[in-house]
């Protein structure tokens, strides 16, 4: 992986100063190679990662005829057969690497060359002929790209706060996108919580030219199509040989590949597949301080089952609190949940292993209909055929057999009072993600501050905005379709492999591989029928039957367990860091104007006289959300965002001209 940056300017010439002070930015993306392009009107950046070809790979790329150049974040795992294409058609190569096959690749067949491509990428292509800039991003946006747009041309890059190097990208933040965060766990697709710049959708390519802008879906997840009649063993060997194919794609590499192995499922069915393939694999597992959280007896089974060399860390909560700054400022948006803090603590043990290139179990919640939220929608779907029962909902208490509400009262009149607010239009658009949308909106008002709660006036059309854009169709969908479609388009993009994925591992220059989002194994398991995906209420069950005998029953037979890790208790006792006093501050809290400090107040004296396990998941989300934008604001509003690694980039950059 990579950090790319650059802007285009149609009326000034461009500036090497401003291009080194972007890039710079970058220097954890991408600290083998720094390289920048003075073309015409166009400045181009690049630090690189170095993966394939560590020798003659070095970016901004350029063809011979000095036409096209490329600056590219990402890995295309199948360039070495689009190459052959490629030279089959009259083209030469000088590399082995698979950025000149990306470039052929545009300069061949434009944006529609895009579908060939099988990997994960946010491409700038300048044309210095016609003078236009293509923009592209990947069909899940696993790799980042924003852009900010101005009157003379446009400014992009991997990460924000490399856009805020350029003196023309304002610093200001986007109320509405900000109180996204509280809804949807991110912002809509499309958009930053800082105002102007924008995120390129996944799935989407942009072109600008002297003439205007122009953005166009390019691919979209295949749910909604008439599913193909298999029995459970035959959805099984389709499952596993797909996965098979797409973990082996994901070890082309020339370094070291390891694995993530958490103890459940996903994960370790992806190191099981590849262990043969890939001798000495190192792999890698967080433990946890507080066993509640803690997979350990699990995670040691897998590796040695799989004869890998393991390495974990051990995280606490103080460790958590410690670390969760350089959290926020890597994730560039609030988060409301610790949970990828300790994955980037995990990613800095990796690269202290000599390893640049992990394999991840991301999305095989989304692709498989793993959540509790599939299934919390299909049982809301039977209820509301007969809504006055008393017993459809009791279902729901086998989803959530912990939870302190249904402890508390009886649990018929709490299911009743509670999810009997989302049961009365099943036609609606967003049914299977109320429960989760509406959260914390509900309560959000009360700890805002009158300019920001103006801005939540109007939280009910946001939907809209996405939910008016879903495909030709989709309310003719089945409702499991439906419900992960949605899913994989909210909140995967957006957050599982933003703020916990790309962001975490990147800030130590480590590349995350998705066997899951491989786009032919995601189209065959979009074929697989509801029953075969979600049989009554077993999650995942072809993704299960696939790993049969191919990882030890003990992991297969295990209680499901979500990746969770240490919340708002991680920031309260004797060794709570100095920044947490300091951001929840009222002098300070009333100085950023976004919270309301008496309310924020009440509820940090609340939940820090609870213990874990006392504090309800709407109070944790919420105080993680607002000491994440506090500190959010304070360190890209207020601070001088100063880049690391300066004296190498000195060294080390290139100058092209």
């Amino acid at each position: 992986m990579c950090g790319i940056a650059g802007f285009i300017d149609y009326q000034r010439p461009v500036s090497t100063d401003i291009l080194k002070a972007m890039t710079r930015r970058l220097y954890h993306r991408g600290p083998d190679a720094f390289g920048l392009r003075m073309q015409g009107k166009a400045a181009l950046g690049h630090s690189r990662l170095s993966i394939i070809d560590l020798t003659t790979g070095d970016q901004p790329m350029g063809e011979p005829g000095g036409r096209w150049w490329l600056t590219y974040n990402g890995e295309v795992y199948n360039y070495i057969e689009l190459r052959a294409e490629l030279e089959a058609r009259g083209h030469v190569f000088h590399t082995t690497c698979d950025t000149e096959v990306v470039l052929h690749q545009l300069m061949e067949y434009g944006p529609a060359g895009l579908e060939a491509m099988n990997g994960q990428w946010a491409i700038a292509l300048w044309d210095n002929r016609e003078e236009s800039l293509l923009l592209a991003r990947d069909r899940f946006g696993i790799r980042p790209l924003h852009y900010w747009r101005g009157p003379r041309g446009i400014v992009f890059a991997s990460e924000i706060k490399a856009l805020m190097a350029h003196p023309d990208v304002p610093r200001e933040m986007d109320n509405e996108s900000l109180l996204q965060v509280f809804r949807y766990w991110t912002c809509l697709p499309g958009r930053t919580v800082f105002k102007g710049i924008r995120e390129l959708k996944a799935g989407h390519w942009a072109k600008l030219t002297r003439d205007g802008w122009t953005e166009q879906r390019w691919w979209r997840l295949p749910f909604g199509q008439t599913p193909t009649e298999m029995t459970e063993d035959e959805a099984a060997d389709i499952v596993r040989e797909k996965l098979r194919t797409a973990t082996s794609l994901r070890l082309r590499a020339d370094v070291p590949v390891g694995a993530y192995v958490s103890g459940g499922i996903d994960s370790s069915l992806l190191a099981a597949l590849i262990k043969d393939e890939n001798p000495g694999m190192k792999t890698f597992s967080i433990r946890f301080a507080d066993q509640v959280f803690d997979e350990t007896g699990y995670q040691n089974q897998m590796a040695e089952h799989l004869g890998s060399d393991h390495h974990h860390i051990t995280v606490s909560g103080s460790d958590i609190a410690s670390a969760f700054p350089r959290l926020v400022r890597h994730a560039e948006k609030p988060v409301l949940r610790t949970a990828p803090t300790p994955l980037m603590l995990l990613a800095e043990k990796v690269r202290s292993e000599g390893i640049k290139v992990v394999l991840t179990g991301e999305g095989a919640d989304e692709v498989m209909a793993g959540y509790d939220l599939f299934k919390d929608a299909k049982i809301r779907h039977w209820w509301a055929r007969r809504p006055e029962s008393r017993l459809r909902p009791l279902l729901l208490s086998r989803l959530y057999p912990t939870s302190p509400l249904l402890a508390k009262a009886g649990r018929a009149d709490y299911l009743h009072k509670y999810y009997g607010r989302w049961i009365d239009n099943p036609a609606d658009r967003g049914f299977s993600h109320r429960p989760r949308w509406d959260t914390i909106v509900g309560v959000l008002g009360n700890y805002l501050s009158p300019d920001l709660g103006s801005a939540l006036a109007n939280w009910e059309g946001w939907d809209s905005e996405y939910l008016d854009g879903l495909p030709v169709g989709f309310d003719d969908w089945g409702q499991l379709d439906k419900a992960q479609l949605l899913e994989a388009e909210t909140l995967l993009g957006g957050y599982l492999l933003s703020s916990q994925g790309d962001r975490p591992a990147m800030a130590h220059s480590v590349e995350g591989r998705f066997p899951y989002l491989d786009p032919e194994f995601v189209a065959a398991a979009a074929k697989i029928p509801w029953r075969r995906r979600l049989p009554v209420l077993h999650e995942k069950q072809a993704l299960k039957g696939a790993a049969r005998g191919v990882i030890p029953d003990q992991i297969m037979d295990r209680p499901k367990q979500p990746y969770m890790a240490p919340d708002a208790p991680s920031f309260f006792g004797d060794d709570s860091p100095a920044w947490v006093g300091e951001m929840l501050a009222t002098e300070r809290i009333d100085g950023l104007g976004l919270f309301d400090s008496a309310a924020v107040g009440t509820l940090v004296s609340k939940l820090s006289r609870k213990r874990r396990g006392q504090i309800g998941f709407r109070d944790n989300m919420l105080l993680v959300g607002i000491l994440s934008t506090q500190y959010l604001v304070h360190e890209f509003l207020e601070g001088g965002l100063e880049p690391t690694g300066d004296e190498i980039f000195r060294e080390a950059v290139p100058l092209g001209s």
